[in-house]
């Protein structure tokens, strides 16, 4: 099977003839959408920017400890690394908070508003679902048209309990609305929807960047 990054960087045509590269020395292709510039894969790294190692969590009964004691942690869906591969990681909300940085240099998590700036220049809640899916990989024909290149794809999510791989694929922002909760979107393989919601921080969802 071609990796989902390299598919990626020769899938669309908005896709930029850049790649950004993390600590890991993983390569994301870029997509220009609007006015902001996406990577178009999710985030796979397991060290900070300062090259701290980012803890990866392998059962469930460390996933929440994690969440209680507010560290970072990462996991593979159903701790298979094919699924990273594929997929990306999935990292709890710490990760994303923390400040030795989850994204390369000169790349950042994008806030609440980056997102809805992002849904808005793609016709708003009702429509962008479809723009943003990738056109493979969702469930019963549940796939988008990709047309923005941000190819986002169903890879689930983790409470302790892994669910969703190619139902729905769920992106932190790096907005908190509380204590406990902050804010993220995701998409559904059945709606062409883009949702927005609040989340337990110590859930394990997805992650992109966006360009400084």
């Amino acid at each position: 099977m071609v990796p989902f990054l390299f598919m990626v960087l020769f899938s669309f045509a908005q896709t930029q003839p850049t790649t950004v590269t993390d600590m890991d020395g993983n390569r994301y292709a870029t997509v220009k959408i609007g006015s902001q510039t996406w990577m178009a894969g999710n985030l796979n790294v397991a060290h900070f920017r300062n090259g701290d190692i980012i803890p990866e969590i392998e059962v469930a009964a460390g996933w929440v400890q994690a969440a209680e004691d507010h560290k970072p942690a990462w996991c593979y869906y159903n701790g298979d690394a094919a699924n990273g591969r594929k997929y990306g990681k999935l990292y709890n909300w710490y990760a994303v908070h923390d400040p030795r940085g989850l994204a390369p240099e000169g790349w950042h998590i994008p806030s609440d508003a980056a997102w809805t700036e992002l849904t808005i220049y793609l016709g708003g809640e009702n429509v962008a679902g479809t723009k943003l899916k990738f056109t493979s990989g969702w469930h019963k024909n549940g796939n988008g048209s990709n047309e923005s290149g941000f190819a986002g794809m169903a890879a689930g999510f983790d409470d302790g309990t892994f669910y969703g791989i190619d139902l729905y694929g769920y992106w932190w922002s790096s907005s908190e609305t509380d204590i406990n909760d902050a804010w993220y979107r995701y998409l559904y393989c059945f709606k062409d929807r883009i949702y927005r919601g609040d989340y337990d921080k110590g859930y394990g969802l997805s992650v992109r960047c966006l360009m400084d």
